[in-house]
C-alpha cells in the first residue's frame, strides 16, 4: 500500500522479496517481508539481513511497516522490530504510530478503534493468529518490549510541531525508548510524520504514517516514467484467509466462475492436494478465470486449529497453495489475485519474486503489482477483511482478463 502510494505521487518505489534484488537507484524502497508472524529470532534476523542490504545501498533511514490495527501477539514482532533498529541506529527513541483513519482505524487516548469500534469488540478480536484483545496498544506493545513506550497524544498533536518536540524530549528524558503517537485523524498522522523527518530516529509504523514521512524526503516527482503494465496471459485466484468477509466474496465468485475448496484436515499429503488442485485446474486455465481456496468458517478454523495448532494450520494452508501456485505457473498462470496477507508472501515467495513494482491507487485501491522481467507476473495482494463481495471479479476486470 505504501508503495502504490509512493508510485501514484511520482515517487519510485520498489518493493523488493530478495535482498540481493535491493539497489540504490530509488528514492524509497520497500522489503516485502514476512515477519509478522514468525518467531522473534527468525524475524529479526530477516530484518538485519535486509537492513544490512538497504545499508550497503546506501539508505540511511530505516522504518518498520505495521499494519494499521498492528496486529501482533504479546511476544511480537512490533516491540522486536523496534527494539532491533533502536539497538543498529544507536538512536532512542523510535518512533510509533498506528491506524489508517481513511479507513476508520484510528488511535486516541493510545486506545485502538478499529471501525469505529474498540479493536477488542471488533473482528479483530477473533483473528486466528494474532487476537487482538486490549485496544490500549502503550499497553500491549509493553509486553513485546524491553522498553518502556511513552504517549504523544492527541491534544499534544493538535498543539502543532513545538508542543510535539517537547512532549517527545520530556518522554525521552523520563526513560522512555520508544514514543508512540495517536491518529485520532488525518491531521495527527500528518502532525506526527513531520516531527518525525526532523529527528534522526527509526520508525515502526503503519501505512498512512510512512508514506507522510517518506514524502519529506522527495522533493520531486520523476518526470517520464512509464506507467507500469500488467502481463499478459491466464488468471487464477487463490485465498487463504479464513472469516466470513472471504467466504461471501468467493460466494459471488462462484456465481460466475469455478471454485475449488481444499480441506486443511484432508489426510492425504500434502503434495497429493496440490497435485490434485493444478489436476482440477488444468483444463480451465487460459480457458476462463477461477478460484482455488483453503477459506472456511468459523466451524472449519477451530477443527484445523485442533488438529494443527493455530500456526501449524496457517502454514499448512499457505505451503499448499504456494505449491499450487508453481504448478498453475508452470501452466501458463500469469496473473494471480491472491487473498491474505500472509498467504500473499507464502504465494510471492514460492514463485520466487525478487521484485515488483506497485500500480498506483486506483478504483479498488491498492495492491496491484507487476514483476518487470522479460516474462512478467501480475498480483492483486488483497488483505482478507478488505473489499465488497465482488472485488475478486473486478480485480480480474482491473486486470484486463
Amino acid at each position: 500500500m505504501v508503495a502504490s502510494y509512493l508510485e501514484g505521487a511520482g515517487i519510485p518505489c520498489p518493493v523488493v522479496f530478495d535482498p540481493s534484488a535491493v539497489a540504490g537507484d530509488a528514492p524509497v524502497v520497500i522489503a516485502g517481508t514476512r515477519t509478522r508472524t514468525v518467531a522473534v529470532q527468525e524475524a529479526l534476523a530477516e530484518l538485519e539481513t535486509f537492513v544490512n542490504a538497504f545499508a550497503q545501498a546506501g539508505c540511511t533511514r530505516f522504518a518498520y511497516k505495521a499494519c494499521a490495527s498492528f496486529d501482533s501477539t504479546s511476544e511480537g514482532n512490533i516491540g522486536p522490530a523496534a527494539d532491533f533498529l533502536a539497538e543498529r541506529t544507536g538512536v532512542r527513541p523510535v518512533l510509533m504510530a498506528a491506524g489508517f483513519p481513511l479507513f476508520n482505524i484510528t488511535v486516541h487516548q493510545g486506545y485502538l478503534f478499529y471501525r469505529g469500534r474498540l479493536v477488542s469488540e471488533s473482528i479483530k478480536r477473533l483473528d486466528p493468529l494474532t487476537p487482538m484483545s486490549d485496544p490500549d496498544l502503550v499497553r500491549f506493545l509493553s509486553l513485546q518490549t524491553k522498553e518502556r513506550i511513552g504517549l504523544v497524544n492527541h491534544s499534544v498533536l493538535r498543539k502543532g510541531a513545538a508542543a510535539v518536540a517537547k512532549a517527545v524530549d520530556e518522554l525521552s528524558a523520563q526513560g522512555n525508548g520508544h514514543i508512540f503517537f495517536d491518529a485520532s485523524d488525518d491531521d495527527d498522522i500528518a502532525t506526527a510524520a513531520s516531527f518525525a523527518a526532523t529527528r534522526n530516529c527509526a520508525v515502526a509504523a503503519s501505512d498512512p504514517f510512512l508514506i507522510s514521512y517518506a514524502r519529506h524526503f522527495v522533493a520531486d516527482k520523476v518526470a517520464g516514467r512509464a506507467a507500469p503494465r500488467h502481463a499478459g496471459g491466464p488468471a487464477a485466484v487463490l485465498a487463504g484467509t479464513v472469516g466470513p468477509v472471504i467466504l461471501e466474496q468467493l460466494e459471488t465468485f462462484r456465481t460466475e466462475f469455478p471454485v475449488l475448496s481444499l480441506d486443511l484436515l484432508d489426510p492425504r499429503s500434502e503434495e497429493a492436494v496440490v497435485a490434485d488442485a493444478v489436476q482440477w485446474a488444468e483444463p480451465l486455465v487460459g480457458r476462463k478465470p477461477f478460484a482455488i481456496s483453503t477459506a472456511t468458517d468459523a466451524t472449519g478454523v477451530e477443527r484445523a486449529q485442533s488438529a494443527f495448532g493455530p500456526l501449524g494450520a496457517a502454514r499448512r494452508a499457505e505451503r499448499l497453495l504456494g505449491g499450487i501456485a508453481r504448478g498453475l505457473r508452470e501452466r501458463g498462470i500469469r496473473r494471480f489475485v491472491v487473498a491474505g496477507g500472509e498467504t500473499s508472501g507464502s504465494v510471492v515467495s514460492a514463485l520466487e519474486v525478487r521484485a515488483v513494482r506497485a500500480f498506483p491507487e486506483g478504483a479498488l485501491g491498492t495492491g496491484f503489482c507487476v514483476t518487470e522481467e522479460a516474462d512478467p507476473i501480475s498480483f492483486y495482494l488483497k488483505p482478507g477483511k478488505l473489499g465488497g463481495d465482488d472485488i475478486l471479479l473486478r480485480a480480474l476486470e482491473f486486470m484486463n482478463c
